[in-house]
């Protein structure tokens, strides 16, 4: 397994992997009725660096990485993970937190910091914090999850 910078030609990879984790609708904001093409804009935009993991041909995992905030605000960096299906317990999200951490430092930031760690996600939730981040604000009920209705959400940092 090795982790690269996505190109192109992943984007047919990324995209079963993103429709795949938002159709559950119990972790990321993105609507389940996101089209293909919008793909593009919030895993792939121009202002973020995006990473994949993959074992021989195959896409296990990606992240992106990109400034939390502009100008001011932009030595803090945030990042968005996703699993395939597939690989769920086999530790990517893992591996994949490790490199972004290792990259963020790389490319300058000072910090990370995750907008909105839905509260039910637990498993999410034990990984930040084993790789050292820390909940500093809770968000009541500002995630529609799909089964369960409206629910708090994290804000999770990590110093670098």
């Amino acid at each position: 397994m090795h982790i690269r910078e996505a190109s192109d030609k992943d984007y047919d990879a990324l995209w079963e992997i993103f429709s795949w984790v938002i159709q559950t609708g119990d972790t990321f904001v993105f609507s389940p009725q996101t089209p293909k093409e919008d793909l593009s804009k919030y895993w792939l935009a121009p202002s973020m660096r995006t990473y994949v993991l993959e074992d021989g041909h195959q896409i296990l995992g990606s992240y992106f990485i990109k400034p939390n905030q502009v100008d001011l605000g932009s030595h803090v960096a945030n990042c968005g993970y996703m699993v395939h299906p597939d690989a769920r317990g086999r530790g990517i999200g893992g591996l994949l937190c490790e490199h972004s951490i290792q990259t963020a430092k790389q490319l300058g930031y000072l910090a990370l910091q995750y907008n909105i760690v839905v509260s039910t996600n637990q498993a999410a939730v034990r990984l930040w914090k084993k790789h050292g981040f820390e909940i500093i604000g809770t968000i009541p009920k500002a995630f529609k999850h799909q089964s369960l209705g409206y629910v708090d959400a994290y804000v999770m940092f990590r110093e670098l």
